[in-house]
């Protein structure tokens, strides 16, 4: 038996539970993992509440898709892993076949890669969902190079930053935006070229000036909604608008139309492109694995809960004032 996360209905924060429940030997193609250290997202306050892109199927539900810790069990046909060995787990599977909000979890192997030498289980835990989205969307689908502008939304999350950690890494110039002043400085602190307070700045007009009137080659949205117009006027000529997040909440148009049908690019971007793709996951996983290596990348932690706390986790990613990512530590 162990300790895990489930919840019997959906709501808020506070229908999470934790409940004592069998977790048995991994089946062909998985792995039997020791949780020590869970990555907090959105998909998962999302699911929880009743509106993520999947629904829940069946009822008590699970969580998590993001957690670093140590094989305990290799099921039959997995190779590459032995027990002991420390691994991190990315999302790359339903949370209705599989979850790690939990002291043990059963995972599909191939959603597992080993943790670097001297990646803790907290920073194993908060580095790959971020970097490898970034890394999916704008490096592995976008073509992104030295030279280009990418401005980023929601630039203070665990994305973001492992967004401007990635521009920097290839000599591209990351630009972010934030609602108010409150996270400017540590938004420069952490690599932003230029930080753009949008409740006191024009996004279209102060990105024109950044880039000489050019615009930039991306932009890396993780809002949707109605902003995406204006998000569109910044990109520039044959640029792409990425949207990765839904975090508005509200229907998103199509901007060509309204702005005289320019050469834009607008497409949206999942995790599970790379994450799914053993291919593009295992050059993802390189990419990273470099960055971490020679710190180019770091995983930004902004606040830890034990797995007791997972209420209080969970009400904290809700208020939105995090820098980086949450993470739940566990106890054995």
């Amino acid at each position: 038996m162990a300790t895990t996360v489930r919840f019997h209905e959906h709501g808020g924060p506070e229908v999470l539970r934790l409940e004592e429940v069998p977790v048995g030997d991994p089946g062909p193609g998985e792995l039997r993992i020791r949780v020590d250290a869970i990555g907090i997202n959105r998909a998962e306050v999302l699911l929880r509440g009743g509106h993520y892109i999947e629904p829940v199927k069946e009822f008590p539900a699970r969580l998590g898709t993001e957690a670093a810790g140590v094989v305990e069990a290799v099921g039959p046909r997995v190779t590459g892993f032995e027990v002991g060995g420390p691994v991190s787990v990315v999302p790359a599977f339903s949370m209705n076949d599989y979850a790690v909000y939990a002291q043990q979890a059963i995972v599909p192997a191939a959603a597992v890669l080993h943790r670097p030498e001297g990646v803790g289980a907290v920073d194993g835990a908060a580095v790959w969902m971020p970097h490898v989205t970034a890394y999916g969307a704008l490096v592995e689908v976008g073509g992104l190079r030295a030279g280009d502008t990418v401005v980023l939304t929601a630039a203070s999350s665990s994305v973001g930053l492992a967004a401007i950690q990635l521009a920097r890494r290839v000599g591209a110039v990351p630009i972010a935006t934030t609602r108010g002043r409150a996270k400017r400085d540590a938004l420069l602190a952490a690599g932003a070229a230029a930080v753009i307070v949008t409740d006191e700045e024009d996004v279209a007009d102060r990105v024109r000036e950044l880039t000489g009137g050019r615009g930039a080659e991306f932009v890396f949205d993780a809002v949707a909604g109605p902003g995406v117009v204006d998000l569109a006027r910044v990109v520039a000529p044959g640029g792409t608008l990425f949207l990765y997040g839904a975090v508005s909440g509200r229907p998103t148009p199509y901007p060509g139309f309204e702005l005289g049908m320019p050469a834009l690019n607008m497409r949206t971007y999942t995790l599970h492109e790379t994450t799914r793709d053993a291919r593009r996951l295992r050059r993802a996983e390189a990419f990273v694995s470099s960055g971490l290596s020679t710190g180019a990348f770091r995983p930004v932690v902004d606040r830890t809960f034990r797995l007791d706390e997972i209420v209080e986790a969970h009400r904290y990613m809700e208020a939105g004032a995090q820098v980086g990512k949450i993470v739940v530590t566990v106890d054995h």
